[in-house]
């Protein structure tokens, strides 16, 4: 009866071996874009919201456009837009700001990045932009992604 005893021990340490490479596999950053609201400003009759932008992929993101929705303080949809936010390097973060005419800060409840509308890595359509977005902010107003 022994012999089960070494195949159970074996097998227990197998799966101990086989976690822990699977976790050490969880902790490596998905490639992508890291995308945080830094500021929003009043600006005269507008809004300028400021980003800070990272690719942390493996290429220099050509172009990166995001759809993005403005939602205000209620939850209503205020406008639907689009953010070019240029060419991002690889890990080197990339101040971008966009200013929303006639709209008060105050009046911003969240932002929701729709989706990337264009998005080119070494000339070709890529999918980096959007399937590896990571979205914070450092605002009341909310980022998500």
């Amino acid at each position: 009866m022994q012999p089960h005893r070494h195949i159970g021990a074996c097998l227990a340490a197998a799966a101990v071996l086989i976690g822990t490479a699977a976790a050490a596999q969880d902790t490596t950053p998905p490639a992508g874009v890291a995308l945080e609201l830094n500021a929003a400003d009043l600006v005269g009759e507008a809004c300028r919201i400021t980003f800070v932008a990272t690719n942390k992929g493996t290429a220099p993101i050509d172009r990166a456009v995001y759809e993005t929705v403005l939602f205000g303080a209620d939850g209503g949809v205020m406008l639907l837009t689009l953010f070019d936010f240029g060419a991002l390097p690889m890990g080197v973060p990339r101040v971008r700001q966009f200013q929303i005419a006639d709209t008060a800060c105050g009046r911003i409840g969240s932002l929701l990045i729709n989706g990337a509308g264009t998005c080119t890595v070494e000339g070709e359509a890529s999918d980096v932009c959007a399937s590896g977005l990571a979205a914070s902010s450092r605002l009341d107003i909310g980022l998500q992604g």
